[in-house]
């Protein structure tokens, strides 16, 4: 019996990695039964995930058994969830050169060497963001008093700042869990049984992780792949006792994110199939690295002469919690939000 088999990939020896190897040479095949489980049945890199089956030639998988989003929210199990795109209609981009200004944040990511990493580090987008999630817990906790937030965040650093935003600026209680912690699951236990209101995850906090009281969510990860996405998103649907279970994330209005947040009702994307190419496939490049620098900022080709402003504003914007490079100066501009929910009922 496994759990999140998409972990172990491979349809044969050359292409399989290591846990998946094991399950080809040791029980594929050998055993009498199986069992194989799985909230996201598909991986980032293409390859097949071991023991599953694919149609030809257009590689979706097969299953025996489907118990989808949609099943578990009529069953009362989940939770139907409001997805909010968070944009800006005042972005500048300005270098030794030129100053360009853009309507929204995919004209802008489109059109320069400005990166994501621009916008989920930027002092004003974090606190606009998270003071939307700090707004929609209150709400949300005047029903349910014991409701948590989570924020996903980009590196440990990045998780300290909005720690620091969150219990300076919005007076949250908040404990902060990352890879680092010596003891991190004895952390992420605490905050389970205690009332603090949010708590901020580096690589923490995705799948397998059940907080039922979490039902919001600041999605503020450099990480942009729709299984990530789908992870997180999962730890705010668990349905608990209270009377309200509304369940919300909040994010940037990113064209991946865009696309995920779109297709959510689709309980395998149509994006996510095998790719039968006979040969290897190449690990997924797209995902940015957790760095602040001003060369991950920019990209890989950016200058660090450029900066970001949002918003029609000509001072750029003191950041109270950090260096986070001479790039990050966007400036609250005028915002706009979209809503996406989800399997809502006609």
């Amino acid at each position: 019996m496994f759990d999140e088999i998409h972990h172990c990939s491979g349809s044969e020896l050359e292409n399989a990695n290591v846990w998946g190897l094991q399950v080809l040479t040791k029980i594929q095949g050998l055993a009498t039964y199986t069992l194989a489980l799985s909230g996201t049945p598909w991986r980032s890199d293409s390859l097949p995930i071991v023991m599953g089956k694919y149609s030809d030639p257009d590689g979706q998988l097969l299953v025996d058994y489907q118990y989808t989003l949609k099943q578990a929210i009529e069953d009362g199990v989940c939770r139907a969830p409001k997805i909010t795109l968070i944009d800006n209609e005042h972005l500048s981009v300005t270098n030794s050169e030129k100053v360009e200004s853009f309507s929204s944040i995919l004209e802008m990511l489109k059109q320069t060497k400005a990166s994501y990493q621009s916008v989920i580090h930027n002092q004003e987008a974090m606190e606009y963001l998270l003071g939307l999630g700090c707004e929609r817990l209150a709400m949300v906790r005047k029903d349910s008093p014991n409701a948590g937030g989570l924020v996903v965040a980009a590196s440990v650093q990045h998780a300290q700042t909005i720690k620091e935003i969150l219990s300076q600026k919005f007076g949250q209680t908040v404990a902060i869990v990352t890879y680092r912690h010596e003891e991190p699951l004895a952390e992420i236990e605490r905050y389970r049984h205690s009332d603090a209101q949010w708590i901020v995850s580096v690589g923490m906090i995705s799948e397998g992780t059940d907080i039922p009281r979490l039902q919001v969510c600041c999605h503020m990860s450099s990480v942009k792949t729709e299984l990530y996405f789908r992870q997180v998103l999962g730890r705010i649907l668990r349905v608990n006792s209270s009377s309200e279970q509304q369940a919300w994330l909040f994010t940037f209005a990113e064209q991946s994110l865009i696309q995920f947040a779109e297709r959510i009702e689709q309980d395998i994307p149509e994006s996510c199939v095998f790719a039968n190419m006979g040969v290897l496939v190449e690990a997924d490049t797209s995902v940015q690295q957790n760095h602040l620098g001003s060369k991950a900022l920019l990209g890989s080709h950016g200058s660090q002469s450029s900066k970001v402003s949002w918003g029609d504003g000509s001072n750029g914007s003191t950041n109270l919690y950090g260096t986070l490079g001479t790039f990050d100066e966007l400036r609250l501009g005028a915002f706009r939000q979209r809503v996406i929910s989800a399997f809502v009922v006609s």
